[in-house]
């Protein structure tokens, strides 16, 4: 057998068979930033970036990422998400802006919602830079990492501080 789980003996790819794991309360929490110009930042602050209001956008970009994640990551499982939450914090270090997105998933189910978090930070933080392009093509996205898991066999697991 394949050390790999997502991979067969023969090395094709497979969906992971989850049937005989335990339903339980899964929570993860990632984190990501986009590094942007000052002005950049009191722009969308202010609303008046033209696309309209971009941390609205991002918030309904990144629920919509959660709930579509195994239409993109191949090996995903389909989850029942009971819950997305977003939440954003910026802040100017140096010459730099940023906007820190984090991301919580949960769900009762037999895999967990770490991509899910992943995937709905990432889409957070391309709709902040598609809104702002147009300001700032120079912003940056950085930092995408998941800082938090419960649940499941492995438990609970947190990110060191950095």
């Amino acid at each position: 057998m394949s050390e790999f789980t997502h991979f067969t003996d023969t090395g094709r790819a497979r969906m992971v068979d989850v049937s005989e794991k335990d339903q339980t309360v899964r929570v993860a929490t990632a984190r990501g930033r986009i590094l942007m110009s000052p002005e950049t930042l009191a722009r969308i602050k202010e609303g008046t970036v033209k696309k309209g209001n971009v941390l609205a956008v991002a918030d309904v970009a990144a629920v919509m990422g959660a709930k579509h994640t195994p239409h993109v990551i191949p090996m995903c499982h389909p989850v029942g998400l009971t819950s997305v939450e977003v939440d954003f914090e910026d802040g100017i270090d140096g010459d730099t802006a940023y906007i820190d997105v984090t991301v919580t998933t949960k769900c009762v189910g037999k895999t967990g919602v770490e991509m899910e978090a992943l995937t709905a930070v990432s889409m957070a933080l391309l709709a902040i830079y598609d809104m702002c392009k147009s300001v700032d093509r120079a912003m940056t996205i950085r930092y995408i990492q998941l800082v938090e898991k419960l649940g499941g066999r492995s438990g609970h697991w947190r990110r060191e501080k950095e």
